[in-house]
Formats: C-alpha cells, sequence, structure tokens
C-alpha cells in the first residue's frame, strides 16, 4: 500500500504545474498574444494610422476657437479669448435661422429613417430571385452616382423648363418657374433627392441582417398558424431589432450633420432663410470670409451637440431595450 501511495505522489509531482490566468503576469499574457496574432495586429496598423492623422489628429485645430487666431502670428501666436467666439455665434443675427433650419432639415431626415427598413422587408418576400436581384440593383445605383451629378440633374429637372416643372405645370397648373427658386420647395426637394441616392443602399445592413435569422422561427410560427404579416410581425423585425437600434443611434449622431454637400449644391441666396444650415454658414464664415477661429468654434458647438444626441440615444436604448452602441 505505501509502495502504491508513494507512485502516485510520485506521478502528481510530474504534472506540470498550471496557472490560471489571473495569475499569469499580464506581460507574458501580452508577449504570448503577440506572437499568435501578430499577423492580425500587422494588419490592423494602416486603420490605427487612418484615424490618429486624419481623426484625432484633426482634433488639435480645436484650439483655434479659443483664440483670435491670425495666420501670420501661428496658433500659439495668437491672442487667447476664451469664449468669446461662442458668445458672437449664440447672439449673431443668423443663430436662430440657422438652428431652426438645421433641425427642420435633421428632423424631416430621421423621419425617412423606417424607409430602408421597410424596402429591405420588400424585398426579402420577393420570390423571384431574378427580379429581386434586378430590383437591387436598380436601387444601388444612385449611391455610386457623384452627388454633384445627382444634384445637378436635380437643379436641370426643376428648372424653369426642366421636366419636373413642366409636369406639373401640365397637370396642376403651377407657375413654369426655377422651384429651387421658391423657399417652400427646398426641402421636399432636399429629401426626395436624398432618398433617391441613399435609399437603395441604406437598406443593404438590414438585408444582410434579415439572412441571418433563424429559419425554423418561421417554421415554428407557420405551426402556430401565424400568417405573413405575423410572422413579420413578431419573428423578422425582433430579430433585426438590434441592427436598428444601432442604425438609429448612428444616425442621430449625425442629425446635426445633415448632408451639407447637398445643400451646398441645390440652395441659392433667394432660398437662404430657409436652405442654410450650420454646417454651411462653417464653411462660408470660414472658407470664403476667411474667419477661421469664429467657424471652428460654430463647428465646435455642432459636434458637441452631435455627441450629446448619440450619448441621449444611447442611454434611452439601453434602458428600453437593453441594447446600444456600447
Amino acid at each position: 500500500m505505501s509502495i502504491f501511495k508513494s507512485k502516485a505522489a510520485a506521478a502528481e509531482e510530474k504534472k506540470p504545474i498550471t496557472l490560471s490566468s489571473e495569475h499569469v503576469p499580464l506581460s507574458y499574457r501580452i508577449k504570448k498574444d503577440l506572437q499568435r496574432n501578430w499577423l492580425i495586429y500587422v494588419m490592423l496598423i494602416p486603420v490605427l494610422l487612418y484615424y490618429i492623422i486624419f481623426k484625432f489628429g484633426p482634433m488639435f485645430g480645436l484650439y483655434i476657437s479659443f483664440i483670435d487666431y491670425k495666420p501670420a502670428k501661428g496658433i500659439f501666436g495668437s491672442k487667447f479669448v476664451g469664449l468669446k467666439w461662442f458668445k458672437s455665434f449664440f447672439s449673431d443675427y443668423y443663430f436662430g435661422r440657422l438652428l431652426i433650419n438645421t433641425v427642420r432639415i435633421a428632423v424631416a431626415d430621421l423621419m425617412t429613417f423606417p424607409l430602408p427598413v421597410i424596402l429591405a422587408l420588400l424585398i426579402n418576400e420577393l420570390k423571384s430571385k431574378k427580379f429581386s436581384k434586378t430590383a437591387q440593383t436598380l436601387l444601388y445605383v444612385p449611391h455610386f452616382i457623384s452627388t454633384v451629378v445627382i444634384c445637378g440633374i436635380v437643379i436641370t429637372l426643376t428648372s424653369s423648363t426642366g421636366a419636373i416643372t413642366e409636369v406639373l405645370h401640365n397637370l396642376f397648373g403651377i407657375k413654369e418657374q426655377a422651384l429651387l427658386n421658391n423657399p417652400s420647395n427646398f426641402l421636399p426637394i432636399y429629401i426626395l433627392t436624398e432618398l433617391w441616392q441613399t435609399l437603395g443602399w441604406n437598406s443593404i445592413i438590414y438585408l444582410s441582417a434579415l439572412s441571418g435569422i433563424d429559419q425554423e422561427l418561421y417554421d415554428a410560427a407557420k405551426v402556430d398558424g401565424a400568417n405573413r404579416w405575423q410572422q413579420c410581425l413578431h419573428v423578422t423585425l425582433p430579430g433585426i431589432a438590434p441592427t436598428i437600434v444601432i442604425m438609429l443611434i448612428l444616425k442621430m449622431g449625425k442629425i446635426f450633420n445633415v448632408g451639407y454637400e447637398r445643400v451646398m449644391l441645390l440652395y441659392n441666396p433667394a432660398i437662404y432663410n430657409t436652405a442654410d444650415v450650420i454646417n454651411t454658414y462653417v464653411y462660408r464664415k470660414g472658407l470664403i470670409d476667411a474667419q477661421f477661429s469664429y467657424s471652428t468654434a460654430v463647428g465646435m458647438f455642432n459636434c458637441l451637440v452631435s455627441f450629446a444626441l448619440v450619448m441621449i440615444t444611447n442611454k434611452i436604448s439601453q434602458k428600453v431595450n437593453g441594447s446600444g452602441l456600447w
């Protein structure tokens, strides 16, 4: 019996000692991880460099909004003025107009958020694969056309002699004049132009999410007697709900950064009172009037509001659905 115990004890002594992850030094774990995944980290370097150079690097320029920047004196040679430019913007004659226009266009744009989801659901219900692929191709094509070209087409179609103007004149007796010279026409034209260019492309991510739903859930719903509408309501929508929430949070972050390129290409001085937004105002003040500090302060205010909206939306999503962007 004693001989048996001694052999068992010897076998136990020969077993390698394994440490839990809590007892392994951090430096050792990092070293092993680098040895195992070094190729992945090498591939990550260009991405990190991109964000450091083009995203975090320019943030240093926000300091210009707190100084009276003079290019000849440089950033550190210019006089520090604190919140002067922010106060100037808040007391500016155009502040109210810019804020109202930005919010109005942003809210109208936000109201179109469900449309890509609905389009994805409709495409997903198509039985003919050939027709489905053709429809998707036609819907995706406008995304690959330059915004300048898209806006040029829209301006031509809505000019005093444009096709859309002619149709509206013949059907409803509307006066033949450039539609974009009327301030009340800018918002619907802007929204329709954006939908034309982005609706099909934005539906791709929802189609991808739909393909990840377990088909057995639909089979179970059919067994329970659910019709197509009930399957969509109780299986499809809950299945893509996390994707919808994430896309909504991301869209809220861009709500104040309404497509200023599209706005600048469509608007003109005759409709500034309804078309001028914060981003276009920053462009005019910064690049045309060379008021660098003032325009930087306005842009920083816009970014802070967008950041606050993302934080609030994410918090609400976590409280309501239990999921968020982080």
